[in-house]
């Protein structure tokens, strides 16, 4: 999970949103109900993903230790990088939570000081004596209203339009949003309200005011105080008038009372709101500093990683392991540049170590030759001249079997030939001349060499480039030589697989490129390719009947000392010949 730096970033995200989530849920239970997830699940998944940080930052700690006690490549900068980045971390994380816990509690200690309590005590007692104040007004104004309505009485009956003015007029008058006149049984008699709702009064209250007393109406509606009282001059009629409360008074005098509420249960449970909050502090904290600790490990790792990787290249480097090579990983731009550039370093080092060793093989293989020539060529001479002697003194004598004896003779003189031939192939390839630079154009070289083999060839041979004028440092008449073997070889190798294939039509392309300050050689054919390419180029290993094992390693041996390289493949059908030679730019 170290490795991969997306996981990183997506468990760091989950981290900090169940932080997130926790502390809201402690603050608010309610915010998340539509999620479902109370504060105690919450805090079951912080505590599995701090035991998954944890278990995974100890075993990188215990990794790095043991590899730092078995003195493993690397792993001691590797172990200060990550406690650095760590110390970084986890010190200032530290002193800001513990700052803030030293807040908090401060903080909560002054919330339940004496200053705050009496103040939202006055804040409620405010709310209320108000409502008390507006009941009392209305219990007055019925009073009052009432009075008037009596002395009124007479015109009831006869003037009922009348009588309805006046009470609207004290309506008027006392500021009254609803009046009505009703009878024992609740029935309307006269109304005048401006939104129309009837606080219906109960049977008790009725009876309350047969004693011409004000009576206080208890309704179940918030914003609204009622009022009832007998008028003594009619008969059976009740006056019952409501004011309107003020809903934002309602509305204080609730959210009053829910903080009143939510004050002193906190106040009771401070000690345990305390320690939940510490507990609830302390894990969040710490999931989010080892969520830290890992992203800084990652990042260390990936900045020692690559220094690691080189040191321990260079190590095997120094041992002779020249086929090391620096993991080119997904690292910065910068790293990844360099560990490019030393596996360049270490492949030319490697190639130029190759050739080396392949000048000091053919060195060792021309002195074998060299010395086996010798000792085969110095006996051939004796043998032949015995021969010689043998057929002119015997041959005349011999009455029967003279043909059989003169057919003897001839396989031994032909065998010799052979001998000859091989011991002056290897006298060719131990006397080798050292090149002789001039400067040259290479195509000449290589369409001299095809058209020597398009007059008798059986297979059709193509050459193509787009620079007649390249010019290169060489010796015309070796690389003249390379190209002639080359395509010898193709021919035979089109040969044999002819003979399998009777009317087979064998192609050999030959195209010359630049390649910034090289060229590139590139001989094609259909043939039967190549049967090991591992020994292809060592002396002496040949797959032909009648083949010496010599062409291959001196063409190798011309194009190292032209300071070149040549690789042979298969190209399926046949062989792929890839040359390539510095240029000289003009």
């Amino acid at each position: 999970m170290l490795k991969n730096f997306k996981s990183i970033l997506v468990l760091s995200f989950i981290c900090i949103s169940l932080c997130v989530l926790t502390f809201l849920a402690f603050i608010n239970p309610k915010l998340f109900f539509f999620l479902k997830v109370d504060l105690q699940i919450l805090l079951i998944l912080d505590a599995i993903l701090l035991i998954i940080f944890l278990s995974i930052v100890f075993k990188k700690i215990y990794d790095l230790y043991t590899a730092s006690k078995s003195k493993k490549i690397g792993s001691r900068t590797s172990l200060r990088y990550i406690s650095l980045f760590t110390l970084f971390t986890l010190i200032p994380s530290f002193f800001i939570a513990f700052f803030s816990l030293f807040i908090f509690n401060y903080g909560l200690e002054n919330f339940f000081n004496k200053q705050i309590a009496k103040a939202i005590n006055n804040s409620y007692d405010v709310a209320k004596r108000y409502l008390e104040q507006n009941k009392k007004t209305v219990e007055s104004d019925v009073f009052l209203m009432s009075v008037g309505l009596n002395r009124a009485s007479e015109i009831y009956y006869s003037s009922p339009k009348r009588f309805e003015s006046i009470v609207r007029s004290e309506k008027l008058l006392r500021r009254v949003d609803d009046v009505y006149l009703i009878d024992s049984a609740a029935n309307i008699i006269f109304s005048d309200s401006d939104d129309g709702m009837f606080l219906k009064p109960n049977e008790e209250e009725i009876n309350q005011a047969l004693e011409g007393l004000p009576i206080l109406i208890i309704n179940q509606v918030e914003n609204k105080t009622s009022a009832m009282i007998k008028l003594n001059s009619l008969i059976d009629t009740y006056l019952l008038i409501s004011k309107n409360v003020d809903p934002e008074i309602i509305k204080y005098l609730n959210e009053t009372e829910k903080a009143i509420s939510f004050y002193y249960t906190v106040e009771n449970k401070q000690l345990n709101i305390k320690i939940t909050f510490a507990i609830i502090y302390i894990l969040v904290v710490t999931l989010l500093l080892f969520a830290s600790i890992i992203i800084a490990i990652r990042f260390a790792d990936r900045l020692t990683k690559p220094l690691i990787n080189l040191i321990s290249a260079s190590e095997n480097i120094g041992k002779g392991f020249l086929d090391t090579k620096v993991p080119e990983d997904v690292t910065d731009k910068e790293f990844l540049i360099l560990n490019k550039n030393f596996n360049n370093m270490i492949e030319r080092l490697k190639k130029q170590q190759d050739k080396l060793l392949a000048t000091e093989r053919y060195a060792a293989w021309e002195t074998v030759a060299r010395k086996l020539a010798h000792e085969i060529k110095n006996p051939l001479t004796p043998i032949q001249l015995s021969i010689d002697r043998l057929q002119e003194k015997f041959y005349l004598k011999i009455t029967d079997g003279k043909d059989e004896f003169k057919n003897y003779l001839s396989t031994i003189n032909r065998q010799i030939k052979d001998i000859e031939g091989l011991v002056n192939e290897f006298s060719s390839f131990a006397r080798m001349p050292s090149p002789i630079f001039k400067k040259i154009e290479i195509s000449s070289s290589v369409k001299r060499a095809v058209d020597f083999y398009k007059m008798s060839s059986l297979n059709k041979i193509s050459f193509f480039t787009r620079n007649e004028k390249i010019i290169i440092k060489g010796d015309q008449e070796q690389l003249y030589r390379v190209f002639i073997n080359l395509i010898k070889n193709s021919e035979d190798s089109i040969s044999e697989k002819r003979e399998k294939n009777i009317g087979f039509k064998g192609k050999i392309s030959v195209e010359i490129n630049e390649n910034n300050d090289y060229i590139t050689i590139t001989l094609i054919d259909n043939g039967i390719g190549v049967k090991d390419l591992n020994k292809i180029m060592t002396p002496y290993y040949t797959t032909k009947t009648d083949g010496t094992g010599l062409g291959l390693p001196i063409v190798k041996k011309i194009i190292n000392e032209h300071f070149g390289d040549i690789v042979i493949s298969n190209n399926k059908p046949g062989a792929k010949i890839l040359i390539t030679l510095p240029k000289i730019i003009i």
